[in-house]
């Protein structure tokens, strides 16, 4: 079971807490899986199509509650490639009209024009608003596996349903965005503590605690993975430090000043030599009397600059043979 179908899973399991939330909810899944037919004889057909079992159960469970209705229900494979099973929820021709017009989704006296929109009667308070957010959840939501990325998105077939939803969620303090994707409006989240908040807001407890803990971990993994990294990085530079260093104080070897150095120096030449992956903070605690970082990185610059001058003389003096060389040919 995907992490997405455990949440949808544990939101139809969650109380109804009353009439008004049950119709706010409703009317939820009325506009995200509902459809309607019109037939002949001035006759309206409708029914809800999911592919998820338990969003089934609950869409049966809230007709009965908020309206009073026994559904038929209808399994059947769909269409797609999967060959997933489909829950059809068939309101009676009888029952439809009002069902209709009570959950505000059409006018009485013209079923042709359908309105997507969301009234402050359906929304009429804290808990109605959560429940409608919780059904278009349950309805056309998705939350992605939180061990892979951060993201839930609801889709919506009008613009005036995505712009409910974000105007709802932001009235809890969480921020969505709005897109359109291949004629669809998409309404989705990917900070992940706005998306904790909003499986809170739901209802959705269990969720909310796995939701927490896989992102606990992953944090705390990507904070040693930086930690790793900056070390490897830190380890990296000593290195390079280290082998620029010895080879200068190689090249003061080859040249024999090793013992025309201060002691000072001689002396981190040699501790230099003998502890090449030390830092300069080991090295320090070395010496005697010990010495910060700064200081031990300031006597290996002198070192450096005395076998830099060294090469450099010795440069000049080669082509400085090379040049009488050729006067006397």
């Amino acid at each position: 079971m995907t992490f997405s179908s455990k949440v949808k899973d544990e939101l139809s399991r969650t109380e109804i807490v009353d009439i008004s939330c049950a119709r706010a909810e409703t009317a939820a899944f009325v506009r995200t899986v509902g459809s309607i037919t019109l037939k002949g004889q001035n006759k309206v057909e409708f029914e809800f199509s999911t592919e998820n079992a338990a969003v089934a159960r609950r869409i049966f469970r809230l007709l009965k509650i908020a309206h009073g209705i026994s559904a038929k229900v209808i399994v059947a494979k769909s269409n797609r490639l999967k060959k997933l099973n489909n829950y059809i929820i068939k309101i009676h021709q009888e029952l439809t009209r009002k069902f209709l017009i009570d959950t505000e989704i059409a006018k009485e006296n013209d079923f042709s024009m359908i309105d997507y929109g969301v009234s402050t009667r359906i929304l009429r308070d804290d808990l109605s608003k959560r429940a409608y957010i919780k059904g278009s959840f349950m309805g056309s939501g998705s939350i992605s596996n939180p061990e892979r990325s951060y993201h839930v998105e609801f889709v919506s077939s009008k613009e005036v349903q995505s712009k409910i939803l974000q105007e709802l969620l932001e009235g809890y303090g969480i921020k969505a965005k709005n897109i359109i994707r291949k004629n669809y409006y998409v309404t989705y989240i990917k900070d992940s503590e706005q998306i904790s908040d909003l499986l809170a807001l739901m209802g959705a407890n269990n969720a909310v605690l796995d939701f927490e803990n896989i992102r606990v971990v992953k944090e705390t993994r990507n904070q040693i993975n930086r930690v790793i990294n900056c070390e490897t990085a830190n380890l990296d530079k000593i290195v390079h430090t280290s082998m620029r260093q010895i080879n200068s104080i190689q090249i003061l070897r080859k040249h024999k000043v090793m013992d025309k150095l201060p002691d000072n120096l001689r002396e981190l030449a040699y501790l230099r030599l003998k502890h090449n992956n030390a830092s300069l903070k080991e090295l320090g605690q070395m010496l005697n009397p010990p010495l910060g970082k700064s200081g031990v990185n300031h006597r290996l610059k002198k070192i450096e600059k005395i076998a830099e001058d060294l090469i450099e003389h010795e440069k000049r003096g080669v082509n400085s043979e090379i040049a009488k060389s050729n006067t006397k040919k």
